[in-house]
């Protein structure tokens, strides 16, 4: 699957045109990260090119925020000198990160940062094809994508390839990256070649499908002639979170609606009210992405499995279902729960708590006492596990992990680590 990948040069916090030219462009890194997806972009790469480490710090919170708000894969680039750099990298959310292999002390952290976070978080840059012939024997062990920034599209010949390659090209014409395309070493292409043609990626990618090329290009498997329409002439669409399968939202669509998801990639529906479409957070910036639309039996209801950025209710609730109308227990007198909400529960208790101090609560006392203090229960608790764990009782241990859980939970309150990005990275190992 070839991917056409567009990136942002990042410096002073702002992006800029190039390597070369810093000039800013008029939208944020945020902004233009969005626009990528919204013209369906297989990916973003990350040029961090800040100096000194106060801005490459703003830098990483740039990557994190895009990471956060697009549902393509980023890959993040620069400002590597050590193993704890690519761990920064990964944990705001980069799928991968890049050593660059013009630099001998990236190559030297090779191997340890390979051990340590796996070959496949792991891409190389370099300019000159003799590098990789150079370090054949690291790269097939250490290294899962090579990414070749090139000054001139001429500069790039796939003989020199044994790896997947992205090419960051500054200009490239459609037949030069058809040309690319058909070598099966060339794995995506970015740079400004694609930066200066996001509006035309659909586009190009209808092309190099027509020529054989094989694109992320999504064909719907229904035609909305497929479905059964309602009294309207719309279909439901039952919306779900596509991690935690949390039922957001009911919406409706018309066949206007139907196209336009397909065709951007981002959940559109009909408002009834209105008598309107609306593309869901245009105005917000609640954006549904889709990850998978699923007819049903009668094809008369679409389940809609997706990305929520931020609440999907306009009264700022992640779901619009929240007025309980009737709540049965179990036969044992428990609740029927899902764990992972548990988790989720309790951490908003505590978060509310931090917001809206209790008079007598345990949690408001530790946030008062500060981080030491959070800090010194969790090794406590950790090490109550550990004495808990030699008792042939295994209650013991079920207590005192629920305990160190707890505070766990108020040290992530306390450092703005949210479950979901604690399961992002379990699910990413």
């Amino acid at each position: 699957m070839k991917r056409l990948i567009p990136c942002i040069y990042l410096y002073q916090e702002k992006a800029v045109k190039s390597f070369t030219d810093k000039t800013p462009l008029a939208e944020t890194p945020i902004e233009l990260a969005k626009s990528f997806v919204d013209n369906d972009a297989d990916g973003i790469i990350i040029f961090d090119m800040s100096n000194g480490d106060e801005e490459h710090e703003k830098a990483l919170d740039i990557m994190k925020a895009i990471c956060g708000s697009v549902s393509i894969p980023v890959i993040g680039a620069g400002n590597v000198k050590r193993l704890e750099d690519i761990k920064k990298i990964l944990y705001t959310g980069c799928k991968q990160a890049v050593l660059n292999f013009d630099k001998e002390e990236n190559i030297e952290i090779t191997k340890e940062v390979s051990e340590r976070f796996g070959k496949e978080k792991l891409c190389l840059s370099f300019t000159k094809p003799e590098t990789l012939t150079a370090h054949r024997q690291l790269i097939d062990s250490c290294i899962s994508l090579t990414i070749w920034i090139a000054k001139e599209t001429e500069d790039v010949n796939p003989d020199y390839l044994n790896d997947p390659t992205i090419a960051v090209l500054n200009s490239c014409n459609l037949e030069k990256l058809l040309e690319l395309f058909k070598s099966p070493a060339i794995d995506g292409v970015s740079g400004g070649a694609i930066n200066d043609n996001v509006h035309e990626i659909a586009s190009i990618k209808s092309v190099l499908s027509q020529d054989g090329v094989e694109v992320n290009k999504v064909d719907a498997k229904l035609q909305w002639s497929d479905l059964k329409l309602n009294s309207d002439g719309m279909v439901p669409v039952i919306v779900q979170d596509y991690k935690s399968d949390q039922v957001l939202m009911l919406a409706y669509m018309n066949e206007e609606a139907y196209n336009r998801t397909i065709s951007t990639g981002k959940m559109t529906y009909y408002s009834r009210s209105r008598s309107a479409l609306w593309v869901k957070g245009e105005t917000s910036g609640h954006t549904q992405y889709v990850k998978s639309l699923t007819a049903d039996c009668d094809y008369d209801t679409i389940l809609a499995k997706v990305k929520q950025i931020g609440a999907a209710c306009h009264t700022g609730s992640k779901s619009c279902f929240f007025n309980g109308i009737i709540e049965k227990n179990t036969e044992d007198g428990d609740k029927e729960y899902n764990p992972l909400r548990v988790f989720e529960d309790v951490y908003g208790v505590i978060e509310d708590r931090k917001i809206h101090p209790k008079e007598g609560s345990y949690t408001n006392y530790l946030f008062d006492k500060g981080l030491d203090k959070i800090l010194k229960k969790v090794g406590e608790e950790a090490t109550e596990i550990v004495i808990a764990a030699k008792n042939p009782n295994s209650n013991e241990v079920k207590y005192e992990i629920a305990d160190f859980l707890y505070h766990m939970m108020v040290l992530m309150a306390q450092k703005g680590i949210t479950w979901e990005e604690i399961t992002t990275e379990l699910a990413n190992r």
